[in-house]
């Protein structure tokens, strides 16, 4: 059996895509070679280069799409080649069409097969509009790229998972949008995701929306009229579900085993608490010291997983970015597509 093969796009190049990019198949080496896996890297090949130089770390090859399934262990599959080198922390439209290239042409490998999943470095939301793609970031390209209405975004690290109702959208929004139709969507997903990563029977918890779960009404009834009859439809079926639990407790529980994932009901109430704990800084110095955590896409018919952090023009040509984020997030890839095989096979 030939190894899985992963796409690696390098996000912004005017980014820390291309560094932790290049750092990440120098870490993987070993494994690489062993023949584990295989690693794309889908960029402008010069930007690639020129982070590898800085680095002093090799540079996968440039290779051409007709030669992906007998190319070696990692290699380049480069987009259309930048005329200069891009303005290393500087948003340009350029860059933004970049990443929107590179993006397309890994969905594409992936739809058709010669890849098995997409692992995405991260861009720049406002270099994306400037070059005229307005989504509101990679989730909702992916879920245009592939044809599919919805889809879920679950933020991970290490064990603590949180899946969420409502993402990219105002605060206001979220009381509309989170109908008991789309929670449950999301709670669907999220259960079927812990299974494929070998978690026999799931235990989820919802998060409440408003304040102590509505407290009885006096804060709301999002809680008590959707998200209560809702769980309890699951766990009649037999589901491992609890809520709506407060905000300000359920992810503690998770933190202490009680649940493998959450589903928050909107983008700050679930990124917080998992950005808090895979990101490190430095009391003294300020600095990042750490950056983990992996985003999965859930919903589409392909494996997406990415960074849990931006493109960070601040450090980025600096050589100080941490791989670590990414490193995580080709490791869920491999485990998701591990699920996917097997999944094909029992079928037959």
């Amino acid at each position: 059996m030939n190894p899985k093969t992963l796409a690696i796009t390098i996000g912004d190049p005017a980014g820390i895509g291309p560094e932790i990019s290049i750092k990440a198949v120098n870490a993987l080496a070993e494994r690489l070679a062993n023949g584990e896996f295989r690693l794309l890297l889908v960029g402008d090949a010069g930007t690639l280069q020129r982070a590898a130089d800085q680095l002093g770390m090799a540079c996968p090859p440039v290779i051409g799409r007709d030669q992906i399934a007998d190319g070696p262990s990692a290699a380049i599959v480069a987009t259309a080649a930048l005329a200069t080198p891009p303005d290393i922390g500087k948003v340009s439209a350029v860059c933004g069409q970049q990443a929107f290239e590179a993006l397309q042409m890994a969905v594409d490998l992936t739809l058709a097969g010669t890849v098995a999943a997409v692992v995405t470095a991260p861009l720049n939301k406002e270099a994306l509009h400037l070059a005229g793609h307005n989504y509101a970031g990679h989730t909702e390209m992916l879920a245009h790229f592939t044809g599919v209405r919805d889809s879920v975004m679950m933020l991970a690290h290490e064990n603590f998972r949180v899946s969420h109702v409502t993402t990219h959208c105002a605060l206001e929004d979220v009381p509309r949008k989170a109908t008991a139709e789309r929670i449950a969507r999301v709670i669907d997903l999220t259960h079927q995701a812990l299974k494929d990563l070998g978690i026999a029977d799931p235990r989820i918890a919802v998060a409440a929306l408003n304040p102590h779960a509505g407290e009885g009404g006096i804060f709301g009834r999002h809680d008590i009229d959707i998200t209560a009859p809702l769980v309890e439809q699951y766990r009649e079926r037999g589901l491992h579900l609890d809520g709506p639990i407060p905000g300000d407790t359920v992810f503690v529980k998770m933190r202490a085993g009680q649940y493998d994932a959450v589903i928050a009901m909107y983008h700050d109430q679930g990124h917080i608490p998992v950005k808090l704990l895979g990101f490190g800084v430095d009391t003294v110095t300020g600095e990042w010291t750490a950056l983990s955590g992996v985003n999965v896409t859930l919903g589409l018919p392909i494996i997406r997983t990415s960074v849990d952090h931006g493109t960070a023009f601040d450090i980025a040509g600096t050589g100080k970015a941490q791989a670590t984020s990414l490193l995580d997030a080709i490791d869920y890839a491999l485990k998701l597509s591990d699920a996917t095989t097997r999944d094909r096979v029992s079928a037959h």
